[in-house]
């Protein structure tokens, strides 16, 4: 719920810090005071656009914060994007005079997306002209939805819609693009066939390389290791023989001056690893040998590895991967282009959304009987009696939201048949008849806050003492707060806030006052009456506040 608004410089309101409780809380005051000010402040913070009018005429920004007492629903969408999440939620908003907007929860900045996303668990807002449309279809169809909590029902529908098209729209293109696809098919199976006949092995074109390099200079690297051999070990003048003498010697100098161990260290191992190296060398050129037809092989085999990647404008070494990637393109291909496989999937994907959009067909039905009993009731009590409140659910084409068109039918007398409310509805019947359609449906609504502005606009005397009734048993349920112009309906608060506006210095400022017993008994007196509040007025607005 909403716990505290704080507005800085925002159209004409200076500074104002609102703290709210839950129950039923109104805002009264006089016609261009502000009071919807307070409800465009909170819905910037839950996300509508702003541009640099909103901001005070001499301010260079706007600062909007808003605290509430966020849900675990909502508390684990913010843990699921990375959020701070608690149980004290703070949004704020910050338009500067260029029209650049910031927002932030928690103290981390979001984006408008976010905030609009967060709003949808929080707040449900009823403007003053919700009756208007109230006339369209699909407002009609969403009230039915909200009375007949149907969220889990319509996103199951929507599901299986969207998965359903998708699968028909990809069937239609693969039907439009079977010669291209065929063409495409065949190429790709050409160039497969062509890697296949060279069957060439992960690893075989780097093997192969090593070894034609290694057979083409055979006679050079027989010649360089016997050259090798003779200098390390053939003759008096030999590396290896002449390290061994001085091996020798170093060892009869050792009896004498021991500081010469580590030269004599040194030269054993050169000594060592020099016959170690002549040793390699022998075992080398004993087994090395020259084979001219194994180098025709090797020369055959990388000229058509060559060939083919030339044709095919890749590396040799690159090749075993092209092959790999030329099937994950057919393997895609074949699977995209599998027209009877894709007929099959779209059918069993309708059925499966007619499964979806009969069940919520068949939950709505039930759901109209339910709310227009409720709204008939209510009518009686909204000087409306004998009227008749019904839903008809007509047969639609199939939609994201159902197969149903659900109309709103009203008699506004006994004895008449019910119409269209467009045709039969007045603006004052229409304007009852929405008011309590939105209070009798927002009883199963989700969010914790429910915001009427100015909906009981068009209603007087008793009705108005009904709609405040009916609005004071939903804060029972809901944290509700109401924008009115009717004592009756204000009268009907646990909390009243007085929104006045003064001139200051030439310039026009609103604020915002939470009224005391004898200062509700002023403002809903000043409702009754007008300028000029008598005795009898003050009697009337008590008697109003006691009942």
């Amino acid at each position: 719920m909403l716990r505290a608004l704080h507005i800085r410089d925002f159209v004409i309101v200076t500074e104002a810090d609102i703290t709210f409780d839950a129950g039923f809380t109104v805002f009264s005051g006089e016609t261009g005071a502000g009071k919807s000010i307070l409800i465009d402040a909170l819905a910037l913070t839950l996300g509508e656009r702003a541009d640099s009018s909103v901001l005070r005429e001499g301010a260079t920004r706007a600062e909007i914060s808003a605290v509430f007492e966020a849900p675990e629903a909502l508390i684990r969408w913010l843990t699921e994007h990375d959020l701070h999440a608690e149980h004290e939620l703070v949004l704020r908003r910050v338009i500067d005079a260029q029209g650049r907007s910031r927002a932030y929860v928690n103290g981390s900045a979001v984006t408008l997306t976010q905030l609009r996303e967060i709003g949808e668990y929080l707040i449900d807002i009823h403007g003053q002209h919700a009756h208007q449309s109230l006339l369209r279809a699909d407002n009609q169809r969403e009230l039915l939805d909200a009375h007949g909590n149907h969220q889990a029902l319509r996103q199951s529908t929507t599901l299986a819609f969207k998965a359903w098209r998708a699968t028909e729209k990809q069937l239609t293109l693969a039907e439009q693009d079977a010669n291209t696809v065929a063409q495409a098919r065949e190429q790709l199976d050409w160039k497969i066939g062509e890697l296949a006949r060279l069957a060439l092995g992960p690893t075989e074109w780097a093997e192969i390389s090593a070894e034609h390099t290694r057979l083409a200079n055979g006679q050079s690297l027989l010649d360089g290791a016997a050259h090798t051999l003779n200098a390390l070990d053939e003759g008096d003048a030999a590396v290896h023989h002449q390290l061994a003498m001085a091996v020798q010697r170093i060892s009869q100098l050792l009896r004498h001056d021991a500081n010469l161990q580590t030269v004599h260290d040194a030269l054993d191992s050169a000594r060592i690893a020099v016959s170690e190296a002549v040793s390699d060398l022998n075992d080398y050129v004993s087994r090395a040998e020259l084979d001219p037809a194994r180098l025709s092989v090797l020369d055959n085999r990388l000229r058509v590895v060559f060939e083919l990647a030339r044709k095919f404008k890749t590396e040799p070494e690159d090749l075993f991967q092209f092959e790999r990637t030329l099937q994950s393109e057919l393997a895609a291909l074949q699977a995209s282009s599998d027209i009877e496989g894709l007929r099959a999937q779209v059918l069993a994907q309708r059925a499966a959304y007619d499964v979806a959009a009969q069940a919520l067909s068949a939950a709505r039905t039930k759901a109209a009987l339910d709310l227009s009993k409720l709204v008939s009731k209510a009518m009686q009590t909204l000087a409306m009696e004998g009227g008749q409140f019904s839903i008809f659910l007509h047969s639609a084409q199939a939609a994201s939201h159902g197969q149903d068109l659900v109309e709103f039918l009203v008699a506004g007398h006994a004895g008449t048949t019910p119409r269209p409310l467009a045709k039969v509805a007045s603006g004052g019947e229409l304007a009852r008849i929405s008011l309590a359609l939105s209070v009798i449906a927002n009883r199963a609504a989700r969010v914790p806050t429910l915001i009427f502005d100015e909906v009981d606009s068009g209603i007087g005397g008793a009705v108005a003492e009904v709609v405040g009734n009916l609005l004071r048993e939903l804060g029972a349920r809901h944290q509700v707060l109401c924008v009115t112009h009717l004592p009756q309906v204000a009268a009907r608060g646990q909390q009243h806030f007085q929104v006045s506006k003064q001139n200051i210095k030439g310039k026009t400022q609103s604020s915002i006052a939470l009224l005391k017993a004898p200062e509700r008994v002023e403002e809903i007196a000043r409702m009754l009456g007008g300028i000029k509040i008598t005795s009898t007025t003050r009697e009337h607005a008590k008697e109003l506040l006691q009942t």
